[in-house]
């Protein structure tokens, strides 16, 4: 099907209900998962969901966003786990961790952002459409990840608290342990989280072993803060999480079974590491409201390609952001007026050694500065309307692998709003215009010997819309939207083809939720239907590199119930992903038939009321134990590719003490 820049759409949008007392938020135009209220999102009032982090428990990316069909997640390894929003590929959206940019675009077979979702206590997703003050780039939107504070572990009045938790699954015999201590004292606040996971190979639904499948992740966060009388806060934040194991050899899939002969599996080690540093008044005035941060975040990803009979080489890949905001809120009548500043410098380096052959050995890489202004508006138009509009201007630099530089600049403009036609029903609708300078090149791909043309690279633009309407009739809601994104001269350089090639890349599609919620649970079906298309042919996971991938009809459903009085809390979820057609450029004929899927999953918690600080969780995942692969994951079109399938059944059981 085919959808205008200008489509209108229009239909229901729903929040599940409450669900043992807990609360989040959803929003016509934002995906949020979190643990606690927060203020609106773009022109919308706060809304009241369940707090899916607590209820789903994430393990990794794909469990962190199985609710939600319009954000699918590729690869069952986690080290290679890609997120496509709206069909689009991260890369494309402005990726913050506690507010510092990530700069991840290392290596095609690894993962852009690798993730402990146990870490996090809110992810902010914008879909397409995204303020002005959520940073630079956000060519399809942005993703915030934020982590938890000591207020988010400490109850009222508490001043010291830690939990340990243990935990086993079958499938793969996976051991997982995590604890943490965190304590207030006079305005200094303190927290220390660390998790190990060690585990070995795992069988897919068929019996048969996932490649180098076993898990060995160990990741940390460290938070110190102190807040003043006078409402001023400063907060340190240092968060880490690294995956060192023997991988495919091509990280997110299994086999190529044509090309050249290369070993079957090789080491990866890589390494993500987040510094924050920043500033907020938590007493502010109407026209003195202001944050402020410094960050640095890095990954480092090594190749270890030693000994074997094939090649015998090491590849050292680095990606690292300098960024900074510095920001005031104004309030003004019904609304508020975010302006600032904020800027990063990026580097992408790339050093290859062979101990075979030492001459062709290299070290090379290119960088990046940007500066931008933005101004971004809220305001309550009405008792009926609110809007959300914003600009930015960037100015940015781009360094070349040979030392070249080029100048550039350019404006992104965003609206977006809500108007109620009754009591229960809300229109809304966004649009957005994005500029971007020239993308880093992946560091696995750069060439030392790269010629860049006289005039500079090309920057990168985007449009983006959607349309919704929404509708809650008692305990009834319902949601449809409608969406696009163009994204115009994104960079796609290879080692021999050179740093100045580009792609134009379209996604469209709609969703449909319908949900129902009752005093101690809710109900909630969701339906997406997302094309993409590569400089206008149907887009395939190869040439879609960093771009997108064919993803197609995805059906969620997600139940929760809690029992009263008896500390027994039961839920589950489902994802049936249909058949869909696939295309191949190569031979510019149809690719093999992507397989659809259904797979279930289902959870029971029981916390005694004898002792409210034990809490027993038992899992079982892939319920029926489907042989599958994820719709996202890379290289299902092709013959020649043996793509990584998702794990089959496993039992999982898991204890968590506090105090």
């Amino acid at each position: 099907m085919k959808y205008g820049i200008s489509a209108l759409a229009f239909g229901a949008a729903m929040t599940a209900g409450t669900a043992w007392g807990q609360s989040g938020e959803y929003d016509l135009g934002t995906i949020v998962l979190e643990t606690e209220a927060r203020e609106a999102g773009e022109g919308k009032d706060v809304d009241v969901s369940p707090d899916d982090l607590g209820r789903i428990q994430p393990v990794d990316l794909q469990d962190l966003f199985k609710g939600e069909p319009t954000v699918q997640v590729g690869s069952s390894l986690p080290m290679s786990q890609k997120v496509y929003v709206n069909g689009v590929e991260e890369t494309n959206l402005a990726v913050t961790i506690d507010g510092s940019r990530q700069n991840n675009k290392i290596f095609h077979h690894n993962a852009t952002t690798l993730i402990d979702p146990a870490l996090l206590k809110s992810v902010r997703v914008s879909p397409g459409v995204a303020p002005a003050d959520a940073g630079p780039g956000a060519m399809a939107g942005s993703i915030a990840y934020e982590t938890r504070d000591v207020g988010d572990m400490l109850g009222q009045g508490d001043d010291f608290g830690g939990f340990f938790t243990s935990g086993y699954e079958s499938n793969g015999n996976i051991f997982t342990n995590s604890g943490s201590l965190y304590g207030r004292q006079g305005g200094f606040e303190a927290l220390g989280y660390l998790k190990y996971a060690t585990g070995g190979t795992r069988e897919d639904g068929a019996g048969q072993d996932i490649l180098a499948s076993g898990t060995d992740l160990l990741s940390g966060l460290v938070k110190f803060a102190y807040e003043a009388p006078t409402g001023d806060r400063i907060e340190l934040s240092y968060e880490r999480v690294n995956d060192d194991a023997a991988r495919p050899y091509r990280g997110n899939l299994s086999v190529i079974t044509a090309g050249r002969p290369v070993p079957a599996t090789r080491r990866y080690d890589l390494d993500r590491q987040n510094i924050v540093l920043s500033y907020s008044d938590t007493s502010p005035t109407e026209f003195w409201n202001p944050t402020a941060r410094i960050a640095y975040s890095v990954t480092d990803l090594a190749t270890i390609d030693y000994p074997n009979a094939l090649v015998n080489e090491t590849t050292f890949g680095m990606t690292d952001s300098l960024n900074g905001a510095l920001s005031n809120q104004f309030t003004l009548g019904s609304g508020t007026v975010d302006v600032g500043l904020d800027f990063y410098e990026d580097s992408a380096r790339i050093d290859y050694r062979s101990l075979d052959t030492p001459a062709w050995n290299y070290e090379t890489g290119e960088g990046a500065r940007n500066i931008g202004l933005f101004v971004q508006a809220r305001f309550d138009v009405s008792d009926r309307a609110r809007v959300s509009f914003g600009g930015r201007h960037d100015w940015h630099r781009f360094e070349g692998v040979d030392g070249s530089t080029s100048d550039t600049s350019g404006f992104s403009g965003n609206f977006s709003g809500e108007y109620d036609l009754s009591e229960a029903v809300t229109l809304a609708a966004g649009y957005a215009h994005v500029w971007a300078g020239p993308s880093l090149a992946e560091n696995y791909i750069a060439n030392p010997g790269w010629a860049y043309p006289a005039e500079g690279l090309r920057a990168m633009t985007s449009e983006n819309i959607y349309v919704a309407l929404g509708a809650e009739f008692g305990a009834w809601s319902m949601k449809a939207k409608l969406f696009q994104t163009e994204i115009d001269d994104a960079r796609t350089p290879s080692y021999g083809g050179g740093p100045a090639l580009y792609t134009d890349m379209e996604t469209r599609g709609y969703e449909l939720s319908l949900g129902y919620s009752w005093g101690a649970g809710f109900a909630r079906l969701a339906f997406a239907d997302i094309e993409a298309e590569i400089d206008d042919q149907p887009a395939d996971s190869d040439l879609g590199r960093y771009l997108t991938t064919p993803i197609g009809q995805i059906l969620s459903l997600a139940v929760a119930h809690e029992f009263a009085g008896t500390g027994l809390r039961v839920g589950g979820d489902a994802q049936v992903v249909f058949s869909e057609a696939s295309y191949d450029p190569y031979s510019g004929t149809a690719g093999q038939r992507l397989d659809g899927y259904e797979v279930v999953n289902a959870f029971v918690e029981y916390q005694p009321r004898q002792m409210q600080n034990v809490t027993i969780r038992g899992e079982v995942n892939n319920l029926f134990d489907e042989a599958y692969v994820s719709r996202a994951t890379y290289g299902q079109e092709y013959g020649t590719v043996v793509p990584l399938n998702e794990p089959g059944r496993s039992f999982k059981i898991e204890a968590r003490v506090s105090f």
